[in-house]
């Protein structure tokens, strides 16, 4: 995806120490692997199975670390909470690898990244229990964010489309949903233990995921509309706030994104666990293993 046109300076905005805006990421500073995690504390987990660390960034929401693990490049950054600032993430990270910063114009050779969304979820299939880890397949986007791009058809599933928007009784009150299925290439060198499932990424933690505290829910059937739903023999399976920008945007620019999710929650039964840490190290252990065993300089 080139333009061959110099990126204005309010459109590619480069702080004056040569990083990007938000990121305060330099050129030449980020690995083609990078394991994107929601909370910056979780950046210093992944970052504890590196043998050797390069650089630490950190601005905002957004802490990166980049170094090596078994001998493979590898960056890990946090993107806070949302698809929101998904868009930032994944436009700047693009940035950083494809636009000469110099010129503002587009690097001759293109680099594509391997993006793998480490995070937590909750399920709403009653038999996925707490502990278990979802592979999302697919990602569904309830906060409109790839309607904002052009080639937004060219990269979703409209047969997911139709079908959810048809047995969720979606409201035309609400944005328009996106589907978007996993990297083929990411999905084959994962576990095949973990349960692929299709992933619900909500717009918000309360009322868009079924949750009411003091506020009522205009949609109080969400969770039983959600769970009736399968798709090329996909049930949905959970809910999160990130994977559906991932996925999407990664297509749009020519990256390849997974996102694997422990579960810590399940909507149906009620059951929750409070002390995760030692899955998340499982899960964190194994990604980068793999990653690694499919690595080539």
């Amino acid at each position: 995806m080139s333009k061959n046109t110099a990126y204005q300076a309010s459109e590619l905005i480069i702080n004056p120490d040569s990083s990007i805006f938000h990121l305060h990421i330099k050129p030449g500073t980020l690995a083609d692997t990078i394991i994107l995690v929601g909370d910056p504390q979780r950046v210093d987990m992944v970052s504890s199975f590196f043998d050797s660390i390069e650089s630490k960034t950190h601005n905002r929401e957004f802490y990166t670390i980049t170094g090596q693990f078994k001998g493979m490049p590898v960056t890990v950054l946090s993107t806070g909470i949302g698809t929101d600032n998904i868009d930032i993430v994944m436009n700047e990270l693009d940035a950083v690898v494809n636009i000469d910063f110099e010129s503002r114009t587009d690097n001759t050779e293109f680099k594509k990244l391997r993006l793998i969304r480490i995070g937590t979820s909750g399920a709403i299939q009653e038999d996925i229990d707490p502990g278990s880890v979802i592979l999302s397949k697919y990602a569904i986007g309830f906060d409109g964010l790839l309607n904002f791009y052009k080639e937004r058809d060219n990269v979703c599933d409209s047969g997911l489309e139709k079908l959810f928007v048809t047995q969720a009784n979606w409201s035309d009150r609400l944005s328009a949903p996106y589907c978007i299925e996993v990297s083929s290439e990411l999905e084959a060198i994962m576990p095949a233990e973990y349960y692929r499932g299709i992933t619900a990424s909500a717009n918000g933690f309360y009322a868009p995921q079924g949750r009411a505290i003091r506020g009522d829910l205009a949609f109080p059937g969400l969770i039983d509309q959600m769970a009736s739903i399968s798709y090329d023999g996909y049930r949905l399976s959970n809910f999160e706030m990130e994977c559906s920008a991932l996925y999407g945007l990664s297509r749009i620019l020519g990256h390849e994104a997974l996102t694997v999710c422990g579960i810590i929650a399940n909507r149906v039964s009620k059951n929750f666990i409070g002390d995760y840490k030692t899955m998340m190290h499982t899960i964190i252990d194994t990604v980068l293993n793999r990653l690694r065993d499919n690595y080539h300089a």
